[in-house]
């Protein structure tokens, strides 16, 4: 038997039922201009594989898609994924997944993981639990990019306490950007220094 929604899956399918654009990403001047300085730092590379956590409807995924020879988008919300398969319909490469991470975390190994505006839905445990995941999970050369709001929200977790919680000194960061109510961290794995080979 499968086991009933969470509460924050029955909060966010709600919100999604009763407004399919909750937070006007899709119309608001700001919302494309950070998916403009999204896009911007990753600097036009391309990735083998990308994992976007918390894709909503699927307005960032369709940005990221062209950028990823596959990219698989999770969502908590039943309704937002529906809204982000049809959005993204003719896009094969592209597979969507219902899950609430960190919980749910694929298997596998990616080169770009993206959160954007997602870790203050999530507890300070399970912020340290998906940064644990994600460097675990990320390729040697990959790189995890954060995007967080930092003006003021009803959660108890800001957007900068977010990215604290997910721990940036366990990463190296490869480049932080500010923005008006709004930071971009873009990190890589800390890699361990080789060793000396014994003379």
């Amino acid at each position: 038997m499968a086991e009933p929604p969470s509460e924050r899956a029955v909060t966010f399918d709600r919100l999604y039922a009763e407004n399919p654009d909750p937070w006007a990403v899709e119309t608001s001047a700001y919302e494309r201009g950070k998916r403009d300085e999204t896009m911007a730092v990753l600097g036009g590379r391309r990735f083998t594989s990308g994992l976007e956590i918390g894709c909503s409807t699927g307005i960032l995924t369709e940005r990221l898609a062209p950028i990823c020879e596959r990219l698989l988008a999770i969502d908590v919300s039943a309704e937002a994924l529906r809204l982000a398969k049809r959005r993204l319909d003719a896009q094969p490469h592209v597979t969507f997944r219902h899950g609430e991470v960190p919980d749910d975390w694929p298997k596998g190994q990616f080169d770009l993981i993206v959160f954007s505006e997602v870790l203050y839905f999530l507890s300070a445990e399970e912020i340290a639990h998906a940064s644990a995941l994600a460097r675990q999970t990320l390729a040697d050369d990959g790189l995890c990019l954060l995007v967080n709001w930092t003006g003021p929200n009803d959660l108890p977790i800001s957007g900068e306490r977010a990215v604290e919680l997910f721990g940036t000194q366990a990463w190296r960061v490869a480049e932080h950007r500010t923005r008006p109510n709004y930071r971009i961290d873009l990190l890589a794995r800390e890699l361990a220094a080789p060793t000396m080979a014994a003379r």
